[in-house]
């Protein structure tokens, strides 16, 4: 699926909260020549390796003068200021909602560009001196700083600059990204030779994937540096196209400690983020399906560790009951055929395997 800025997952957002349809394409307003010009995201060619980051994440500029952050990336991000001390919203709700492209951002306002992709850009105004926090609600650990000085003051940095830090930031988080592409794919394989299967079939034809462990997704929160933190995650799977047989039991883990991601077969279910009602418990808490042919639907629900494993997210309090969270799904084929699957959040992106089960 190509990517684009009005992808399956921006249709998916918009029909969890229709309300808030807003969030798709927020009004303009009569906006001047941005003085800063920095982006919001960076992708590899395939889209694989995703720069959860503001580049740069921290900017020096007079009051008075604007931010123009592009939206360069097939993967959805936010650009908001929130008050001081407003509660973090979901990112389907907003401030509520979004404030139009130009809008000022000021300690008693919240500006908010909601999801945008694929091209897009969004500029902010900052007419008083301060300090301005800036987060994307989509990812957690997505986070920067505004200094906004009076025009008395030097700034102390130029675009140049910002362009150079950018391209520095950029290259790095990206090769961090082909780093756990690499370590991914070997926590799979190495899970494979401990617990898995070695069998193949008597063709022999699937060059010795044969397996039973997928990597869904992996990813990397970055020591906050600048003004603020950032993430890089693998929108892959990790070992995507093994080759089982009937009867055995394939196991997806997601080692991303930020991305959400799914397991999907089959039809798309509208709400991807709850499990299938065919989905049981095992004893130690994974997810598990069964699929008795190809073309059945089974989807795992959004797999994603808990928010305490977080930085920056209160840690849960001792007695709490804590929320549903898994990191692993399970499914069992109980006949041959080809079965192919997607992450229904970043299909767009390119994440989608198959499993060929042989007898």
């Amino acid at each position: 699926m190509r990517c684009r800025l009005i992808s399956p997952r921006f249709l998916l957002v918009v029909s969890w909260v229709a309300v808030f349809a807003a969030l798709i394409a927020p009004q303009a307003i009569a906006v001047a020549v941005a003085q800063v010009q920095v982006i919001a995201g960076a992708q590899s060619v395939d889209m694989g390796h995703q720069a959860l980051a503001f580049l740069p994440n921290e900017l020096w500029i007079h009051s008075g003068e604007s931010v123009t952050w592009a939206f360069p990336t097939g993967e959805i991000h936010t650009v908001t200021f929130l008050r001081p001390s407003q509660v973090r919203p979901p990112f389907q709700v907003g401030c509520p909602g979004t404030t139009p492209t130009g809008s000022p951002a000021t300690a008693a306002t919240c500006v908010n560009s909601g999801i945008l992709a694929g091209g897009a850009s969004y500029t902010v105004n900052f007419p008083t001196a301060g300090n301005f926090k800036l987060v994307c609600l989509v990812h957690s650990n997505m986070t920067g700083v505004v200094h906004v000085l009076s025009p008395a003051e030097t700034l102390p940095h130029d675009q140049a600059f910002y362009n150079r830090e950018a391209r520095q930031t950029r290259s790095e988080l990206l090769s961090d990204g082909a780093r756990l592409s690499s370590r991914g794919t070997a926590i799979a394989e190495r899970t494979f030779r401990e617990h898995g299967d070695n069998e193949k079939d008597d063709e022999g034809d699937h060059d010795g994937a044969s397996g039973n462990a997928v990597t869904v997704g992996i990813g990397e929160i970055v020591a906050p540096s600048g003004g603020g933190t950032s993430t890089v995650s693998v929108m892959r799977f990790l070992r995507g196209q093994i080759v089982v047989h009937v009867g055995q039991t394939v196991e997806w883990t997601n080692l991303d400690p930020v991305t959400p991601h799914t397991v999907t077969f089959g039809t798309e279910p509208a709400n991807p983020m709850p499990a299938s009602p065919d989905v049981t418990a095992d004893s130690d808490g994974a997810r598990h399906a069964v699929l008795v042919a190809p073309g059945l639907s089974t989807n795992s629900g959004f797999l994603n560790q808990e928010p305490q494993e977080r930085i920056g997210l209160p840690q849960q309090q001792p007695g709490a009951v804590p929320p549903t969270y898994e990191t692993r799904f399970r499914v069992t084929f109980m006949s041959p055929g080809v079965y192919k699957y997607i992450c229904a959040l970043h299909d767009d992106l390119g994440m989608k395997g198959t499993v060929k089960v042989i007898p």
